[in-house]
């Protein structure tokens, strides 16, 4: 059984929740890849979408879009996701993992893409606390 720390983000208002998504609910979202639009009752949000942009590994190895499949791979990277250069020019070969959710993802960053009939801020009030920026 694999747990999921989901950090959520209300694009409107700009703030986001931790979410600790468990049971059948994570293993649905096994798989799902980065940009995929899923259903907001995975996270407690019924009648809500929420687009997957992002998450990391246990060690706080980065997912990457552009990367396919699930596994940790070493890429040499210039600039972007996972690596910012200190001068222009500056490569180095850094562990990424790919844009698949795996049982190996500990946190998922996911944005509101459509709106349910309560706000969030109800939805959220008794359960869930905004994540600290």
């Amino acid at each position: 059984m694999v747990d999921f720390k989901t950090i959520v983000n209300d694009v409107k208002t700009g703030k986001s929740y931790n979410v600790a998504v468990s049971g059948h609910h994570a293993n649905s979202l096994i798989g799902k890849n980065i940009g995929e639009v899923v259903d907001g009752i995975f996270v407690g949000l019924p009648g809500y979408k929420l687009k997957i942009t992002g998450g990391s590994d246990g060690n706080g190895t980065p997912m990457r879009k552009d990367l396919p499949g699930g596994r940790k791979r070493k890429l040499l990277l210039s600039d972007g996701l996972g690596f910012h250069e200190k001068y222009p020019g500056e490569r180095k070969r850094t562990a990424v993992r790919g844009s698949a959710i795996s049982a190996e993802i500990v946190q998922i960053n996911m944005a509101i893409s459509e709106y349910g009939p309560k706000s969030v801020e109800e939805i959220f009030a008794s359960g869930g606390a905004p994540a600290e920026k």
